[in-house]
C-alpha cells in the first residue's frame, strides 16, 4: 500500500513461523498476496472499530421488528370480537383524539385482534416521523398512540435502535460512521477470502486442508486463524449482502447509487395521483378488477367528506388485487387520488400499488410489482431482508446468527494480532507488526496500473472508501519514509 519501499532488516510477515502454509516454497509471498495481506491487515485494524458498533447494533435491529410486538401488544391487539366498525368511523375517532394533527394515512386491522393505525403529520416530530393513533376497529375506540417511523411503520423501541445502527443518534454527521463501514467490508471481506483460498491450495500438498472447518489440531494463533478464516468462508456471503445494501442508505454512495438507478431506469415505479385525467375505469389498464359502484356526483371538498370514501377505495382496491396489508393515504383536496399501497410484511414479495378517484371509484393508476424492473424489484428485496421483514423470524435469527459471526471474526483478527506480538526481548512496539511494506514493486507494472485504475473509479463512486484508502497510503508512505531516513543515518 505504500508508495516508499522499507526494507527492514528482518522481513516479517503477518504469518507466523508455527504456520508453515502462510509461506510458498522459498519463504516469500509471490504476486498479489503480500499486496492484499497488507490492505486486509490494515482494513481491519483500523476499521474493524466501526465494524463492531455497527455490528452490534444491526443484531439487536433484527430482532427488533419481533420485539415490538411484545414491548407494544397493547397498542397492537385488541381482546375485542365482534364485526369490525367502518374504517371511516375509526378514522374518525382517532381525528377526535387528535384534533390539533393533520391526517395523512391509514393502516386498517389486517386480521381479527389487530388494531387500526390512523397516521397523523406531526410538525413537532422528526423527519420521516408520524404520529399513530391505534383504535380497536370493534369498538371504534382510540387505544393509545404513539410516534411511527419511516415506510416500515416502526415504533419507538425499533426506531431507536435503527437510528443507533444508522448514526448513533448523531443526525447526519453520524451517518459517516454506518457509510465507512459499509464502504470497507467488502474489501475487508474479499480480501480475506482471496488470502485464506491462496493459504488452502498451498496446504492442500502438503497435508490436509481446512477451508470451511477449523483444524483443531492447531494451536495457538495457528488455530485462530483457522476460526477466523473459516467462520469467513461461512458468512462471506451474507456480509457482501449486508456492504451492498448498507451502501444503497448510505450519504455519499447512495448518491451516486440512486444515480445509477436513475440513468439506468431501475428506480422503483410509483403511481399517479392527480385527478387532471381520472378517467381510467374501475380495475384498471391490466382487467385485474371489476367496476366498483361509484360515488355519484362531484368530489367533496370537506375532510368529513374525503374520510367517508375510505371503505369504498378500499373495496377497489381488494378487487383489483391490491389488498392484505395496506397504508391508505388520505388526500387533502379534491384534486389528489387515494393511494393504497401493500406494506412491507413478512413473505410480502410483491407491494403494490393503487391510486383510486375517492369521488367515483375510477383507478386512476396502478402499479404492479411484476411489471417493476427487476433491479427495482432486488433491490426492495434486497432493504426488506436487511430490515429482517422479508422472511419474518426466520429471517431476522439469520440475521442474527450473521452479526454474531461477524463479531466472532472480527475478535479473532484482533486476537491474532495481539498472538503476533514480539516477545520481551525484542525492543519493538508490544503489538504485531504489519505486513512487509513496498509488495507493490513485485507487481508487474501493468497489474499496477491496473490496480490504480481500479481503485480510483471505486473511490470516486464510493466516496468514504476512496478518501480513508487515499489517507491510509499518505500516512503509511509518511511512515515508511520516516524509518528509512532514520536507518540512512545511522
Amino acid at each position: 500500500m505504500s508508495l516508499t519501499q522499507e526494507p527492514p532488516r528482518q522481513p516479517l510477515d503477518s504469518s507466523p513461523p508455527t504456520d508453515p502454509a502462510a509461506r510458498p516454497p522459498g519463504g516469500r509471498h509471490i504476486g498479489w498476496e503480500p499486496l492484499v495481506r497488507r490492505l486486509h491487515f490494515y482494513a481491519g485494524i483500523l476499521i474493524a472499530p466501526f465494524l463492531i458498533v455497527a455490528v452490534v447494533s444491526g443484531g439487536l435491529y433484527a430482532l427488533a421488528p419481533s420485539l415490538e410486538k411484545v414491548v407494544y401488544r397493547e397498542q397492537l391487539h385488541t381482546d375485542s370480537t365482534g364485526p369490525a366498525r367502518p374504517v371511516a368511523d375509526q378514522i374518525r375517532a382517532a381525528m377526535a383524539a387528535r384534533p390539533d394533527l393533520t391526517l395523512s394515512a391509514v393502516r386498517p386491522a389486517a386480521a381479527p385482534g389487530d388494531t387500526t393505525r390512523v397516521l397523523f403529520d406531526d410538525p413537532s416530530l422528526g423527519e420521516s416521523e408520524r404520529m399513530a393513533v391505534f383504535v380497536d376497529p370493534v369498538t371504534a375506540r382510540p387505544v393509545g398512540e404513539l410516534v411511527s417511523y419511516g415506510s416500515a411503520a416502526a415504533l419507538p423501541m425499533r426506531t431507536w435502535i435503527s437510528q443507533l445502527h444508522r448514526h448513533l443518534h448523531l443526525g447526519e454527521p453520524g451517518r459517516l460512521y454506518s457509510e465507512l463501514a459499509a464502504s470497507w467490508l467488502w474489501v475487508i471481506a474479499l480480501a480475506g477470502l482471496a488470502l485464506w483460498i491462496a493459504r488452502y491450495r498451498r496446504m492442500r500438498h502438503g497435508r490436509a486442508a481446512r477451508l470451511i472447518s477449523v483444524d483443531r489440531s492447531t494451536k495457538g494463533r495457528a488455530r485462530t486463524l483457522n476460526w477466523h478464516g473459516a467462520v469467513g468462508v461461512w458468512i462471506v456471503v451474507g456480509v457482501l449482502f449486508l456492504s451492498a445494501t448498507g451502501l444503497t442508505w448510505s450519504r455519499l454512495a447512495g448518491d451516486h447509487i440512486g444515480e445509477l438507478r436513475q440513468a439506468l431506469s431501475w428506480t422503483t415505479p410509483s403511481v399517479s395521483t392527480s385527478l387532471d385525467d381520472s378517467t381510467m375505469p374501475a380495475g384498471g389498464p391490466s382487467g385485474h378488477g371489476d367496476h366498483a359502484a361509484g360515488h355519484a356526483g362531484a368530489g367533496n371538498t370537506g375532510v368529513a367528506d374525503t374520510v367517508g370514501q375510505v371503505d369504498s377505495v378500499l373495496a377497489v382496491a381488494d378487487r383489483i388485487g391490491v389488498t392484505d396489508h395496506v397504508e391508505v393515504s388520505v388526500p387533502t383536496d379534491t384534486t389528489t387520488a387515494f393511494t393504497v399501497a401493500e406494506t412491507r410484511q413478512p413473505w410480502q414479495f410483491s407491494p403494490n400499488s393503487v391510486s383510486i378517484d375517492g369521488a367515483n371509484g375510477h383507478v386512476v393508476d396502478v402499479s404492479w410489482f411484476a411489471d417493476w424492473p427487476l433491479a427495482a424489484q432486488l433491490s426492495t428485496w434486497g432493504i426488506a431482508l436487511h430490515m429482517g421483514l422479508l422472511f419474518g423470524l426466520a429471517n431476522q435469527i439469520a440475521l442474527l446468527l450473521l452479526a454474531i459471526g461477524l463479531l466472532a471474526v472480527i475478535v479473532r483478527g484482533y486476537q491474532m494480532w495481539w498472538q503476533r506480538r514480539p516477545r520481551r526481548s525484542e525492543r519493538v512496539l508490544a503489538v504485531g507488526r504489519a505486513p512487509l511494506r513496498g509488495a507493490w514493486r513485485e507487481l508487474p507494472v501493468p497489474t499496477i496500473v491496473a490496480i490504480i485504475v481500479i481503485a480510483v473509479a471505486v473511490g470516486w463512486f464510493i466516496p468514504l472508501l476512496g478518501i480513508s484508502l487515499a489517507a491510509f497510503i499518505l500516512v503509511d508512505g509518511a511512515v515508511g519514509y520516516v524509518n528509512q531516513s532514520r536507518r540512512n543515518r545511522r
